[in-house]
């Protein structure tokens, strides 16, 4: 499938780079107990992390809120998705299992302090483009609420709007009936590429683990 970066980014936003794995014949479920059991003991030693540290201190969520201020966007106001996670267990408010695919986004999202989102490729329309929201530019959220991407990176489809480091859309769940999904890392710019394909295949890996099916990574920069 194929995905561009605007201009616009890349002038903002230097060393801008995205991680992006494609998902052919996946089987989406249940969680295994491992995968469960996996984030639930992570959670609980965040917490107890963050008893002695604040959550904007650690490395990819300042990073990432630096991001949002440079693209126009208050970061106490919009919280990217990987800040939500770890506000979210810094109150004990775990997160529960969902399904497989969801459980190793929030899995990975918490272990490198990034934004990541899978969408179902049979429900997006033609090539993707990762751009600055401009005015007018909404949907329907995972948060139940309609959400003004201005100012917002965003992936962007014929259909428009329908992912975010913010929050995704419903147009494009992954769900139980999904068979081909791709899954985008918002990386931190400062990530060189070398990590950056070792913390992308090292997702892809445990997810084809998990799900089957065949899958193929790539990393996405201005470079």
């Amino acid at each position: 499938m194929e995905i561009k970066l605007s201009s616009e980014i890349l002038e903002q936003i230097p060393g801008f780079k995205l991680g992006v794995i494609e998902y052919r014949n996946i089987t989406v479920g249940d969680s295994p107990q491992m995968l469960k059991g996996r984030l639930r003991l992570f959670q609980e030693s965040i917490y107890f992390d963050l008893e002695k540290n604040n959550v904007t201190s650690l490395p990819g969520i300042q990073e990432w809120r630096n991001i949002f201020k440079k693209t126009g966007k208050d970061p106490n106001r919009y919280r990217h998705s990987a800040e939500s996670l770890f506000r979210r267990v810094q109150k004990q408010n775990y997160l529960s299992s969902v399904q497989s695919a969801i459980d190793i986004n929030n899995f990975f999202s918490l272990q490198y302090q990034v934004p990541i989102g899978i969408y179902d490729i049979d429900l997006l329309q033609g090539s993707i483009e990762i751009r600055i929201g401009k005015k007018g530019d909404e949907y329907l959220g995972l948060n139940g609420r309609k959400n003004s991407l201005e100012r917002l990176i965003l992936s962007s489809d014929q259909g428009g709007p329908f992912g975010s480091p913010f929050v995704d859309s419903e147009r494009t769940l992954v769900t139980y009936d999904t068979k081909d999904a791709i899954q985008i890392i918002y990386l931190r710019p400062s990530t060189d590429n070398k990590n950056a394909e070792k913390l992308t295949k090292s997702l892809m890996d445990m997810f084809t683990q998990i799900h089957g099916g065949e899958a193929s990574f790539r990393i996405l920069c201005g470079q």
